[in-house]
């Protein structure tokens, strides 16, 4: 048992001051304002006036601390969790690029292995089935149509760990596999994608409800030829992905976003991400990504054939204080765009996502700075 108390605390029903928590067998058993109902339980942790907040949950990363989701090793996986655990993101997908058939299924049953294990929250395949004029950092060589029998056999092989698949609805049976996608239980996600703006629409229809790093490998918006950002951002069905780390995105743009997703349930369409590989948390030099050679300057990874940007080296809580420090965003909103709203997306939210009675304790305590100062995942802390 533990006992939190003296906490700034982001709840789903807003900021608590002087609040406490108490954490039961690796849950949030009880939590509160002031002394409490329960005055005769010791204090674990007085957290003097510091933020709390739920773990963070990130839906698009590919690695981090050298560890990369390709080839799917144990170990490599371990160490990707465990570095972006140490930045407050407790729950985390694995997210795929483009590559082979036979390796892709490879991959996405070694990861369902993990996920059952509960090292990591699911799959996420970002490609092969996207645009060649829109590849960003994946190799065209793998890159490929949607068939429906090659669709049927990544998801079927995941086993109902493929959370989301990001495709570009414009290929051929790009609207069919938007709807297997998500009859499999798994989110259809737009992106990497040179589709119009009609295109777009019909995807949505299909069933799509991601934007994959709105604004990143995607047509761009057009005065007579909107296309797929446009159709994104005006459906309140679509929650739209962003990379806030000052180089995916200008922060003049993530305001622009915050702005337009304003609506009577707040701003639950942003979900934040970090699309970071395997360079997260280690530094400059050369790596490889997808089989392809990538250079990572001043903490910025671009291909070193065409220098498109390739991923980041972002970790959620940076992202979390761009949200704040730079792009409008208030901390309960940044709560939500970094741990509800994706929560929400990847169907964990009756597990984690939120400070509530029954959630997992999958908690972070932040400075004033809005730094991570302290970790608890499943009620078991760890300091960055």
């Amino acid at each position: 048992m533990s006992v939190i108390t003296g906490a700034r605390m982001v709840t789903p029903e807003g900021v608590v001051e002087d609040g406490w928590l108490r954490v039961d067998g690796g849950r949030i058993a009880a939590l509160g304002q002031g002394t409490g109902p329960e005055p005769t339980t010791p204090t674990d942790r007085d957290l003097a006036g510091r933020w709390l907040v739920p773990g963070f949950v990130d839906m698009h990363t590919h690695g981090g601390g050298g560890g990369t989701v390709v080839g799917a090793d144990p170990e490599a996986i371990r160490t990707f969790v465990a570095t972006h655990r140490r930045h407050g993101t407790t729950s985390i997908v694995a997210s795929l690029v483009s590559g082979a058939y036979d390796a892709l299924e490879h991959d996405v049953r070694a990861l369902a292995e993990l996920t059952d294990d509960g090292l990591i929250a699911g799959v996420h395949l970002e490609g092969p089935w996207i645009s060649p004029v829109r590849k960003g950092a994946h190799d065209a060589t793998t890159l490929r149509t949607p068939e429906p029998a090659a669709v049927e056999r990544l998801l079927t092989a995941g086993r109902g760990a493929v959370r989301m698949v990001t495709l570009a609805p414009e290929l051929d049976h790009g609207l069919d596999a938007v709807r297997a996608v998500v009859a499999a239980g798994a989110v259809a996600a737009v992106g990497h994608t040179d589709a119009t703006y009609d295109v777009t629409r019909q995807a949505v229809d299909a069933g799509a409800t991601v934007a994959t790093h709105l604004f990143n490998a995607m047509a761009p918006v057009h005065h007579r030829d909107p296309g797929p950002i446009v159709a994104l951002l005006e459906d309140e069905r679509v929650t739209v992905e962003l990379i806030l780390d000052g180089v995916h995105l200008h922060p003049a743009v993530a305001r622009m976003v915050r702005a337009a997703t304003a609506s009577a349930a707040g701003h639950a369409r942003i979900a934040l991400v970090t699309d970071a590989m395997d360079a997260t948390d280690i530094g400059d030099g050369d790596y490889v990504l997808g089989g392809l050679a990538v250079r990572v300057e001043d903490g910025v990874a671009r291909l070193v054939e065409g220098g498109s940007i390739a991923g980041s080296t972002l970790t959620m809580d940076r992202a979390f204080r761009f949200a704040v420090d730079q792009a409008g965003f208030t901390v309960p909103e940044a709560v939500r765009a970094t741990s509800a709203t994706p929560a929400r997306l990847l169907g964990i939210d009756g597990r984690t996502g939120a400070l509530a009675t029954g959630l997992d304790a999958d908690l972070v305590v932040l400075g004033a700075d809005l730094t991570v100062e302290a970790v608890m995942t499943r009620g078991k802390w760890s300091t960055p």
